[in-house]
């Protein structure tokens, strides 16, 4: 570039805010315009515990205190797909703010797979629960702010990737790089659909930072989220060491055979693929979840 280029205009940088929720490993996000006092929350978490089925608003709540100190409004509740490990908050934050709810428009084909798991035949899977449901390209704003999304599909088939100014949110495609990358095994899920989202992601300018959607803190370290496309591309154990879409496809597959699936994954699908919402009470005022046996695979031994 000469000195007489038009040198490129620099892109906004977000504040982020995360929240690891240490249960399922979590992060949730909110990312500011802080001159506008605008923001957004993404991927939020809706307490449960299994052993008792009792659900809680600890973590929305934090947030929400949070938001309220900062002074905030909140625009948009971001989903980046329908969570397998945890309940989405979604519901009850866009009940506390106003809010629009948002996911990817893929979300509808995971609603059609898991109608039919749960055999409910007047479920809409047609992704009404959520105010917008995106495309890839699409582009909105939290304050001033750009945002855009990238489809990002493997983990499942829904997966989108938020393009927040100079900020992404990656969730289940990349984990930090001591962790490598997110399994592809779910139902819908595809490895070679994850090695072309990550490439997709890994060509975004060097200095972009990535925010992961869970940190597990192997071998005991602090929680971590945040690390940049240079830093991935380089150090990604999985990334950095599989180079081919042949290698990674194969290693990532022969990985995903000995995981177990999640704890929770037939509990939150039917809250997540509904937005959030919790199932109706009954006639004894009580909630009830559905699971449906041997749908799954058990790793019996």
């Amino acid at each position: 570039m000469s000195a007489a280029d038009p040198q490129p205009a620099p892109r906004a940088r977000p504040e982020v805010t995360a929240f690891h929720e240490a249960r399922t490993g979590s992060v949730q996000y909110v990312v500011a315009d802080p001159e506008a006092k605008k923001c957004a929350i993404i991927d939020p978490v809706l307490d449960y515990d299994e052993k008792s089925g009792a659900t809680a608003t600890i973590e929305a709540d934090r947030i929400l205190n949070f938001v309220t100190d900062k002074g905030y409004a909140v625009e948009w509740i971001l989903d980046t797909h329908p969570h397998a490990d945890h309940f989405s908050a979604a519901d009850y934050l866009k009940r506390k703010t106003g809010a629009l709810t948002a996911i990817g428009a893929k979300v509808v084909e995971v609603q059609k797979l898991w109608k039919d798991f749960y055999n409910w035949p007047d479920f809409p899977a047609d992704g009404s629960q959520w105010d917008r449901l995106f495309d890839e390209g699409d582009s909105f704003l939290i304050g001033a702010l750009p945002a855009r999304v990238m489809f990002s599909p493997g983990h499942t088939l829904a997966s989108i990737t938020y393009v927040i100014g100079d900020a992404a949110f990656v969730h289940d495609t990349l984990f930090m790089p001591d962790s490598g990358t997110a399994r592809a095994d779910f139902p819908g899920g595809s490895a070679v659909a994850l090695w072309h989202s990550i490439q997709a992601i890994l060509a975004l300018p060097d200095e972009t930072r990535l925010f992961t959607g869970h940190d597990y803190c192997p071998d005991g370290r602090a929680p971590m989220w945040e690390a940049s496309v240079a830093e991935q591309r380089a150090t990604n154990s999985h990334i950095s060491k599989h180079r081919t879409e042949e290698a990674f496809v194969a290693a990532r597959e022969a990985r995903d055979r000995t995981l177990p699936m999640p704890k929770l994954i037939l509990h939150a699908l039917q809250v997540n693929t509904n937005g959030g919402r919790l199932p109706a009470p009954e006639s004894n005022g009580r909630r009830y979840l559905k699971i449906p046996l041997d749908l799954l695979k058990a790793p019996w031994g």
